[in-house]
């Protein structure tokens, strides 16, 4: 199953910004331009508070997955079955209640990060 692969982030500076659900990393204005590519339901291309309240700038490190099916490490990291592109190994704050809301809404599986 071949998918699409998410952007890549056009720079590696303080403007990078990690969505909350599935930790993919992006800059803000790709996240403003066209949201993420594993969480389409947060509509983050229509409503720019959203890339705000779905991402954060507050993240540990970065991975690279080419093909996250046959990535030990994409399965190891719990992101075997989003499209290829740059997450983070771990994010440091929750998604806010009305997005996990959300996430229940759509049938989608939210995992918290284990230490707030």
């Amino acid at each position: 199953m071949a998918s699409a692969p998410a952007q890549i982030p056009t720079s590696f500076g303080h403007e990078l910004r990690a969505c909350l659900r599935c930790r993919l990393v992006k800059t803000y204005d790709q996240f403003r331009e066209s949201g993420c590519e594993n969480c389409a339901f947060f509509k983050m291309e229509e409503d720019h508070e959203r890339v705000v309240d779905c991402t954060t700038p507050n993240f540990n490190g970065i991975i690279s997955v080419m093909d996250p099916t046959r990535s030990w490490a994409a399965r190891w990291l719990r992101i075997g079955r989003f499209v290829p592109g740059v997450y983070t190994l771990a994010v440091s704050e929750a998604l806010p209640e009305e997005m996990q809301a959300l996430c229940e809404d759509e049938r989608v599986q939210y995992n918290p990060p284990k230490r707030l």
